[in-house]
């Protein structure tokens, strides 16, 4: 069984993260962090000396915590898969574990939709062989960062694949709305157009569950992506 901690354990995300883990046959959930609940990240990560610690944290918190979360984890020897996204993970190229404790690998996935990594993927391609190209993400109004994570590894998959500079993105937010992206290339007399619509959080959940299972053997660390454990 993998023991499962979430930190963000009371938003939407981390509730269905919750629910998942739950419902996983080989999983255990055996922390939730969030300050609705009382509960810090802290707390969970002191247990590391005993059996009721976590293996792996699944964060889905806020960018200005985010961060501070994974070099927790790491100096805890304990793995984490955050679907946070807008903050900026270059210190964690430099994390480690406090002395005596395992090495611990960070997976930062902008988007765990299966669905998702194939549209970036797909867009990618595309960009290698057409002119031109924008990004258009559109989100619940309660989301905080813009451009959204998936739209800027997009752009960046984009731009690597073409060679050329990212594609602009244009972001939305608006009540009524999960998660979506749309990909609009054109090139001499024709467009192309790839997108991705997310109906139900619960779309992220197999690709949550993959990369608590994987984490672990990941060879390098941070990886950004989920498509490491796909392609």
């Amino acid at each position: 069984m993998i023991r499962v901690a979430v930190a963000g354990a009371a938003g939407r995300m981390g509730q269905t993260v919750c629910e998942a883990v739950q419902a996983a046959g080989d999983m255990e959930l055996v922390g939730r962090a969030d300050p609705l609940l009382g509960t810090t990240l802290e707390d969970i990560l002191a247990e590391a000396a005993t059996g009721l610690a976590p293996q792996v944290v699944v964060d889905f918190t806020r960018p200005d915590t985010a961060l501070g979360n994974a070099l927790a984890c790491v100096r805890a020897g304990v793995h984490v898969v955050v679907g946070t996204t807008g903050f900026d993970p270059a210190p964690l190229r430099e994390a480690r574990p406090a002395e005596g404790r395992p090495r611990a690998n960070v997976l930062i996935a902008p988007n765990f939709a299966i669905g998702a990594v194939l549209m970036m993927r797909f867009a990618a391609q595309a960009a290698a062989l057409m002119e031109k190209a924008e990004i258009i993400e559109l989100h619940h109004d309660g989301k905080l960062d813009a451009p959204s994570g998936t739209a800027a590894r997009t752009a960046e998959l984009m731009a690597a694949a073409s060679g050329g500079p990212p594609p602009p993105i244009h972001s939305v937010r608006l009540p009524g709305l999960v998660a979506h992206q749309e990909v609009i290339l054109g090139d001499l007399g024709q467009t192309l157009t790839i997108r991705h619509d997310t109906i139900s959080r619960e779309s992220f959940m197999p690709g949550v569950l993959l990369a608590v299972r994987r984490v672990g053997t990941l060879e390098e660390s941070p990886v950004v992506g989920l498509e490491s454990l796909l392609f």
